[in-house]
């Protein structure tokens, strides 16, 4: 647990790793963040989302706006960014509190987090970033950020298992503990711990979890972020030119920041053509709304899209071969060819 702690900590510079704390994912972690934040603040004050979020940032927000805990506000966006001067506009003298993605788990968009950051911090207004998309695939340097807490989850980009995640929260003492049980330190007392990171840990941890959650860690470091970073830039590249030359198909962002490719195919449900791609092709794509109703429902309508999710496992001649599967399906796509 200690070398997976140190490991995490290090890929994205966080510092002190006790800072660092590990929950079952990332929606856990920012529901812990969240309420935490929340707990002591006074009823209808003011907080910031974005239209690019997940669920897993806009249910817990909705829920607490619905219970007149806080008054919301969910910023649009445009080609696939928030703009910062729009954040800046929102920010009211109640203003206590945004969470926004870090990279959108649909368009693959990197949002900029510094600028952001900086705006909301010369407001007083304390930053959570959601970085499920972003850990692992992008050089990340939490010591320069001005960011609060940034909450990662360990089976994307950096490489774990699923039900491994957590957070880094820069000042503990800014998040009230939510979560009270056995740590296995300070048995005698009554009271949980809060120094840290036993503060926000509680129960037994995912112990094989975080075993591979370091291994994946160190494989990134051995291979180097940079070129784990570059090698998908360039595929991505290539699959969205390819798919361009389909007028049949649409392409939701031209330059994503992240091996993310969200797509269409004109006269298709994106429920058949993933079913498709899988019995035909061999090919696994994510179809529907992604979590992300609010994205959906700006750039599709809210029927949802395909999704292509590449990693540094993927290989050229697979791109390839996705790429020649889905302009296949776009030219048959008027005379609705059923699945084999």
């Amino acid at each position: 647990m200690l070398l997976a702690r140190e490991a995490v900590s290090r890929i994205l510079g966080a510092d002190p790793p006790e800072h660092l704390v590990f929950t079952q994912n990332a929606t856990d972690s920012l529901n812990i963040l969240i309420q935490g934040f929340l707990t002591g603040k006074e009823h209808g004050c003011h907080v910031l989302t974005t239209a690019l979020d997940h669920n897993s940032v806009l249910r817990p927000l909705t829920e607490y706006e619905q219970q007149h805990r806080i008054r919301l506000t969910v910023l649009p966006f445009s080609k696939g960014y928030v703009d910062p001067d729009a954040i800046a506009s929102a920010i009211g003298p109640d203003t206590r509190l945004m969470v926004m993605t870090h990279g959108s788990n649909v368009l693959g968009s990197v949002q900029d987090i510094r600028t952001i950051g900086g705006i909301l911090h010369d407001n007083g207004v304390y930053f959570i970033v959601d970085g499920a998309q972003t850990a692992g695939h992008i050089p990340i340097d939490l010591s320069t950020l001005p960011v609060d807490a940034y909450v990662f989850t360990g089976h994307k980009g950096l490489l774990g298992l699923q039900g491994t995640g957590g957070f880094y929260v820069r000042d503990p003492e800014s998040i009230a503990p939510v979560r009270f049980g056995g740590t296995g330190t300070d048995s005698f007392s009554l009271l949980h711990p809060r120094g840290m990171p036993e503060r926000f840990e509680a129960g037994t941890h995912n112990y094989p979890g975080l075993a591979g959650l370091a291994a994946g860690v160190k494989f990134i470091e051995e291979t180097g972020i940079a070129t784990i970073e570059n090698k998908a830039a360039r595929q991505v590249s290539c699959l969205i030119r390819e798919l361009r030359e389909e007028p049949n198909i649409t392409v939701y962002q031209d330059n994503p920041g992240l091996p993310i490719i969200p797509f269409n195919i004109k006269g298709l449900q994106n429920d058949d053509v993933g079913f498709m791609l899988a019995r035909r092709y061999g090919i696994i794509a994510r179809t529907g709304l992604h979590c992300a109703p609010l994205l959906h429902r700006a750039i599709d309508g809210g029927m949802g899209c395909i999704r292509l999710s590449l990693s540094w496992f993927t290989t050229d001649q697979e791109c390839g071969i996705a790429a020649d599967a889905i302009k296949e399906i776009a030219n048959h796509a008027d005379s609705q060819v059923s699945p084999a």
